[in-house]
Formats: C-alpha cells, sequence, structure tokens
C-alpha cells in the first residue's frame, strides 16, 4: 500500500513539473544608450481588413495571364450565355454553385467585384493566377487551400462562361 501511495505521489509530482515551464515573454523595456523613452520607435502593425477576399472589389486587376483586354457587350448575347451555361454545369459545378459559396465561391456579382479580363485568366490558368495574383492567392487561402482545377478551357469557352456569369 505504501509502495502505490509513493508512486502516486511520484507521477503526480512529475505531472506537476512538466506542466511548468512556461513562461510568460516580456517586452523589453530597457532604453538604449543615447535614446530616451520618449523618441523610442514603435512598430506599427498592418491594419486587418475584415473583408474577406470572396467580397473584395477590385475593379483595376486584370489579373496574371493571356487575356488582356475584354469587350463586354451592351447587352448579354443570349446564345453565348447558353453556351456558356452548359459549359459551367458540366465542367465547374463539382465546386462551384452559382449563387452561393461551396467548394468554391459563387459567381453570381462577379463581375460587380472583378474585371472580365481577371474572371477569365482565373479560369484558364487557376495555377498562375494563385502563385502569381496576390487576391487569389487570397482567395485559395479564405476556401481552405482547396485550389480551382484547371479545366483547360480556351480562350472561346471561358468568354461564354464569362457571358453565363453576366445572366446570373
Amino acid at each position: 500500500m505504501k509502495h502505490l501511495i509513493k508512486s502516486m505521489a511520484a507521477i503526480a509530482i512529475l505531472t506537476l513539473v512538466s506542466c511548468g515551464g512556461k513562461e510568460e515573454k516580456k517586452e523589453d523595456s530597457s532604453v538604449k544608450i543615447g535614446q530616451s523613452p520618449a523618441t523610442e520607435v514603435k512598430k506599427e502593425e498592418a491594419p486587418v481588413s475584415d473583408v474577406k477576399p470572396s467580397q473584395t472589389i477590385d475593379l483595376t486587376n486584370k489579373g496574371v495571364g493571356p487575356i488582356k483586354s475584354v469587350e463586354l457587350g451592351a447587352t448579354i448575347d443570349d446564345a453565348l450565355a447558353a453556351k456558356g451555361a452548359e459549359l459551367f454545369k458540366t465542367n465547374c459545378t463539382a465546386c462551384h454553385k452559382a449563387d452561393k459559396k461551396f467548394i468554391g465561391p459563387a459567381p453570381k456579382g462577379i463581375l460587380e467585384r472583378r474585371t472580365p479580363e481577371w474572371v477569365m485568366n482565373m479560369i484558364m490558368d487557376p495555377e498562375g493566377m494563385t502563385k502569381n495574383d496576390p487576391l487569389a492567392h487570397a482567395l485559395l487561402l479564405e476556401f481552405n487551400g482547396s485550389p480551382m482545377a484547371n479545366q483547360h478551357m480556351t480562350e472561346d469557352q471561358t468568354r461564354a462562361i464569362l457571358e453565363y456569369f453576366r445572366t446570373l
């Protein structure tokens, strides 16, 4: 019985000792020679934005890729939009829902937040965009590191999907 009590006491002491030793680091409040406390340089942290990358509005960034300029007509090309809807349905709906967040962001309203060129470059070269475009990289992080699959879309196919996005 004494042996059991001694063993339990030893285990309790070892447990307490192993949990200790965590000390908080205190800021160095010492003043360097020739520097008064009033002139001490303070580091400023960058402001943290509460706006998610998927909600960020950037209508100047055209992204990184082959698309440099896109002309959108004053009205929607219904035939092109129908082709885009079919392409979206067969290639994109595994990860995207038209009007709500899923594995990837919803394309509804995307042209109110991104340039047409950015959208097309993202569809055509998602790897290059997430590697070289800060906003695309931030989206990757927002969506738990789930990269957008490269569907190897042509420029014409991508333009059709963009026209479909205009109808959402």
